[in-house]
């Protein structure tokens, strides 16, 4: 049936069929084989595996080009693919996210933490350029949201002008987010 509504990733009722094709299409499989020992010791005389620094987005996050990118490709309505707007604009600012990328927008909190976004405190809030609410969704959805402050208003695949909540039923719920900051 063409144009079937359909629940996934861009949520119910998107007519966006189409997956991320830098989310799922990325996925990393693990190699046949047993799992590694996570507790398991190192072989006396071997070298130590070298620490791995977590990365500061705060230092690698250029906010403006980040912005630029999510301005220069944000309709006038919904597209049903604000991660993928979202993740190519953190991306424009200098951030890879790595594979295995979230599926759906609700699911972006944890990783923006570990790429060295802070997670912010809602009371009080005051949005900044370049700061990022990843949003649950409302009763009846799949998917969530997330969307950027561009200095002005939140953007994500559209320019919302809404507020902290993108749409009607958002704001009816006034669902769960968090915020982060590079």
């Amino acid at each position: 049936m063409a144009g079937a509504r359909i629940p996934g990733p861009a949520g119910i009722g998107s007519n966006w069929t189409r997956p991320d094709e830098g989310t799922l299409a990325l996925m990393l499989t693990p190699p046949p084989g047993p799992a590694p020992d996570a507790t398991a010791t190192p072989r006396a005389g071997a070298p130590a595996a070298p620490a791995t620094p977590s990365p500061n987005a705060s230092t690698q996050f250029r906010i403006d080009d980040a912005v630029k990118r999510l301005n220069d490709h944000a309709h006038a309505s919904s597209q049903g693919q604000c991660a993928r707007y979202v993740r190519l604009a953190i991306e424009a600012g200098g951030v890879t996210i790595p594979a295995p990328r979230p599926t759906y927008a609700k699911d972006y909190g944890p990783k923006l933490a570990a790429l060295g976004f802070s997670k912010l405190d809602a009371a009080g809030y005051v949005p900044q350029k370049g700061d990022i609410v990843v949003l649950q969704p409302p009763a009846g959805q799949t998917a969530g949201h997330i969307q950027m402050h561009n200095g002005e208003t939140w953007v994500s695949d559209f320019v919302q002008g809404t507020g902290i909540y993108p749409g009607p039923a958002y704001r009816k719920e006034k669902v769960a987010y968090e915020i982060y900051r590079p």
